[in-house]
């Protein structure tokens, strides 16, 4: 299955398990939690971008994409909030792409919000 729900981060992207292959990707997406009460995502733009992004992802050629849920709106606005101070994580949805570079496991491209919702974005981001 491409698509992982509830991914456990690592302590540090060197720590993502890719492939040796350069080639290799591993995309995640940081999103906010669901909201308890409506049983969706509490950020609006996440809930417009995980059609897009699950579409993105489906099938059988699509490459892995993992979900981290990054809080509750409370958690998520503090600024210690570990995928802030951790990831560089500024804003929800982030769809980060990470590769081996040189033999380190490096963020080598990212999309944040609004071009998350952005079709032709996506699709070049995945593809490129």
């Amino acid at each position: 299955m491409p698509i992982q729900d509830h991914f456990s981060l690592p302590p540090s992207a060197q720590d993502l398990q890719l492939p040796t292959d350069p080639a290799a990707k591993l995309f995640i997406c940081f999103i906010s939690s669901i909201d308890p009460t409506t049983h969706q995502s509490w950020c609006p733009d996440v809930r417009a971008a995980l059609p897009r992004v699950q579409k993105m992802f489906s099938g059988a050629d699509a490459p892995e994409v993992a979900y981290v849920h990054v809080g509750q709106k409370p958690e998520w606005k503090d600024m210690e909030n570990v995928y802030r101070k951790k990831w560089d994580v500024k804003a929800v949805p982030q769809l980060v792409r990470y590769q081996r570079v040189d033999g380190e496991v490096k963020a080598t491209g990212k999309l944040v919000e609004n071009e998350v919702n952005d079709d032709g974005k996506l699709l070049a981001f995945v593809s490129g």
